[in-house]
């Protein structure tokens, strides 16, 4: 995802409720999500649909990765010859 341009990017939900076409026009021409601010404070943000798959793609297989790290970080790791040798073993393949 392109980095915010906060210039560009930040916009009020009175801007979003005025000037709508626009702002959905400049969020997908440029791939960012858009920073909607409500009294001056950061409130939501909008995201092109393609850049919000992406985002749930991710997060998916973050939490699918998330088991092996914490064997990582709790060393409960072997090597892989270890593994291939048990491997083989188990499945009766020579060599």
């Amino acid at each position: 995802m392109p980095q915010i341009s906060p210039s560009e990017d930040i916009r009020s939900v009175t801007d979003l409720k005025r000037n709508t076409r626009e702002i959905l026009d400049h969020l997908h021409a440029s791939g960012r999500p858009v920073i909607l601010t409500v009294n001056g404070r950061a409130d939501s943000v909008l995201l092109d649909v393609h850049a919000y798959e992406n985002l749930i793609q991710a997060s998916n297989l973050a939490e699918l990765l998330a088991p092996a790290e914490n064997d990582i970080i709790s060393g409960k790791t072997r090597s892989m010859r270890e593994f291939m040798e048990e491997f083989k073993r188990d499945r009766k393949i020579p060599g």
